[in-house]
């Protein structure tokens, strides 16, 4: 079809006829991929900072209507949104609040059926710092629904895939700030299996593409320390103990799917930019610290095991190096392996490397096993540029203490361009 005809197509994704949006929308589909020869036709009202055009015109308008339709247009509206929000003009009028507070309100509801297809977008559009800003501050209104597995029921998640509850809640709903619920959502989601028995999952979705949103959040300063500051354990009804935010991420680092676990690996290291934090987040859970400015204390994260935990293989220690190794690296099986993925292997290990920045930190990781662990990966390791930034590891933990490096410089960033001599091999937050 040529781009005249399929804009003519246009007009009937406001159809009054569900099967007549639906043929509209399967047709026009095939062409929203980067690098479709008619994709410039999503794009012709599309002027600076927003849509230009005229309502009746305005296609993108229409498929954020189509994401609330009936399950096969909804499917594919979320399909198209996905594959256009790589465009900044498109991504823009997709950060609009309305549209934005009703994917995070849906992703929250544990009855959406395309809950995976809502985390891609919000994935896609947490690039842009703006976006991250805006959820990292967004509230949804919730209404109290203990029938759900999440206790609660987003109000501004009905559509077609996401029906009402009858009877529905009576009452005043109540707002919630949407960012510690995205994490609860995201940790039930991790017991979703295609296997599973379909009426015992606690989610619709697993919600793996949530992790690439916590990741990008934690780019920005306000994101990072949202997840470094102590919050409570019940993030609706505001009470029980007090935890940081990203503990609750961390056992994540060992999850099957690839996607949870490079956003996860993510999500620490760029916490880790933030040297004040770098006590708490190494420190056991049997001691509280605190993450300045904050003057909450919160249980340590113990990060430490989760980190090395990929990096190790199946090989045996000698008595000594057991004993420094966390509990849950001694003794590993035969059967063990490391993570396959090389960026995530390069991450965790940019993440040590953040971690000598401070006296502290080195310290820690010299006694706790972390030079033991990587030795046999660096003698493992295929990938040249994960072997050079284990040297660089290894150097700072085999090197000796002077009187000007036991003073930790704990100022967020500070001592991070320390970390290497070539501009062109910084680490970044990703």
């Amino acid at each position: 079809m040529s781009a005249e005809q399929l804009r003519e197509l246009f007009p009937f994704l406001r159809d009054k006829n569900p099967q007549v949006r639906q043929i509209a929308l399967t047709n026009l589909l095939g062409h929203t991929p980067k690098d479709s020869p008619n994709r410039d036709i999503f794009f012709t009202d599309l002027r600076g900072g927003g849509l230009q055009g005229k309502q009746d015109n305005d296609v993108i308008r229409d498929l954020k209507l189509l994401c609330r339709d009936q399950l096969a247009t909804a499917h594919d509206a979320f399909r198209a949104l996905i594959n256009l929000s790589d465009n900044a003009q498109v991504a823009i009028s997709l950060s609009e609040p309305s549209f934005l507070t009703f994917i995070v309100a849906y992703i929250l509801n544990a009855q959406s059926i395309l809950a995976d297809l809502a985390s891609m977008l919000l994935s896609n559009l947490t690039s842009s710092a703006a976006t991250c800003a805006t959820v990292l501050s967004m509230k949804v209104q919730i209404f109290s629904y203990p029938e759900s597995p999440s206790k609660y029921l987003p109000v501004q998640s009905r559509s077609g895939t996401c029906p009402a509850p009858i009877p529905y809640p009576e009452g005043e709903p109540t707002e919630v700030s949407a960012l510690p619920l995205l994490i609860e959502a995201f940790v039930q989601g991790a017991s979703v299996d295609e296997e599973d028995d379909p009426g015992k999952r606690l989610r619709k979705g697993n919600l793996n593409f949530l992790s690439s949103v916590f990741a990008n959040i934690s780019i920005i300063p306000s994101g990072r320390m949202f997840f470094l500051t102590p919050g409570h354990s019940d993030p609706i009804a505001s009470e029980g103990n007090l935890e940081y935010p990203l503990s609750k991420l961390l056992i994540f680092t060992e999850h099957k799917d690839t996607i949870r676990r490079g956003g996860v690996a993510s999500t620490i290291k760029n916490c880790a930019f933030y040297t004040q934090a770098h006590r708490a987040m190494l420190s056991p859970d049997s001691v509280k610290v605190t993450v300045p400015p904050s003057i909450l204390e919160a249980p340590g994260m113990d990060l430490l095991a989760y980190l090395l935990l990929p990096l190790a293989g199946p090989e045996e220690y000698d008595l000594e190096e057991q004993e420094l190794l966390p509990p849950s690296l001694q003794f590993l099986p035969e059967t063990k392996k490391r993570e396959h993925d090389p960026v995530i292997r390069l991450t965790h290990v940019e993440t040590l490397l953040l971690l000598c920045t401070t006296y502290w930190a080195r310290e820690y990781l010299r006694n706790h096993g972390v030079y033991e662990v990587i030795r046999p990966l660096h003698e493992n390791e295929p990938v040249d540029n994960v072997s050079e930034h284990i040297e660089r590891v290894v150097n700072f933990l085999k090197r000796d203490e002077g009187s000007d490096t036991k003073i930790d410089d704990t100022d967020n960033g500070a001592k991070i361009e320390a970390v290497s001599d070539d501009e062109d091999d910084m680490i970044v937050e990703v």
